[in-house]
């Protein structure tokens, strides 16, 4: 039986018991609410939810478990001429999200920013018969073994032709973005680059929930590893954070002031 932390969405075994606690919460990065180490079962999810799907652009989808549901990310289906990649995951795969993606043709790929967003992705891939690209770097937070599992290392893996997988580091050491090179360029960065509420800015954080910041060292590998590539537009990780045009010059500016500000002394 698969069961499910409600704080966080990671999928764990549980033979007739859950586990003590969720590892990925455990985390300084993540947080145990106050009312304790909760569980749930796919068949309650999928009970009380459904899936919500967004058309971006013409070959871009969203993924939205509503009501939200632990974190409350969002997954991205990107529609390449090579085949379809799903982009970070989320827990619920009921039998209407796998018939949508089946009529559009399948998976050819699942790869995921970092370990919040790992959730249920062995049940995807074993659905869509999709290998799953996670950077060897946070190996230890994979809570369940798949033979879909292919750790990558280094900087850079490219998936098709337009698409690569950028490892930047940060949020955690194999935390990655997505480069979609066709036409001006886009970036899809679950929380590796996080987008602020004007979606005039973005900023880097080492703990999201807990408010801890990155290094100013950190901050500006990031945005030199970034200056290597084009995009105009960039997706965040959650419903409303996307950057519509000028995303590049925008990253690089609130790189920037982020190192400038965190220089200051009092």
């Amino acid at each position: 039986m698969i069961t499910l932390c409600k704080a966080c969405g990671t999928s764990y075994e549980a033979s007739g018991f859950h586990p003590e606690h969720c590892k990925i919460c455990k985390d300084e990065r993540q947080y145990l609410p106050v009312t304790g180490q909760q569980w749930v079962d796919c068949d309650s999810l999928f009970s009380s939810h459904t899936n919500s799907w967004k058309q971006h652009e013409t070959h871009l989808f969203s993924i939205q478990t509503v009501p939200e549901f632990a974190i409350g990310q969002r997954a991205f289906l990107l529609r390449t001429p090579e085949g379809n990649i799903l982009w970070d995951c989320i827990a619920m795969l009921d039998n209407a999200t796998k018939t949508l993606i089946h009529s559009l043709g399948g998976l050819k790929a699942i790869a995921i920013s970092h370990p919040h967003f790992y959730s249920t992705m062995q049940d995807w891939a074993a659905e869509f018969e999709a290998p799953i690209y996670l950077h060897a770097s946070d190996s230890q937070w994979i809570m369940r073994d798949s033979p879909w599992i292919t750790l990558w290392e280094g900087d850079t893996l490219k998936l098709v032709s337009d698409v690569t997988l950028l490892r930047l580091g940060g949020h955690f050491a194999g935390s990655s973005v997505l480069h979609w090179a066709q036409d001006e360029g886009m970036l899809l960065c679950g929380d590796t680059v996080q987008v602020t509420p004007g979606a005039d800015a973005v900023s880097f954080m080492w703990s999201y929930p807990n408010m801890l910041p990155l290094p100013a060292a950190t901050v500006g590998n990031i945005i030199r590893q970034l200056s290597c590539v084009k995009f105009s537009k960039l997706y965040g990780a959650f419903e409303g954070k996307e950057i519509a045009k000028n995303a590049d010059e925008i990253v690089r500016r609130s790189g920037e002031k982020y190192i400038r500000l965190s220089q200051l002394t009092t």
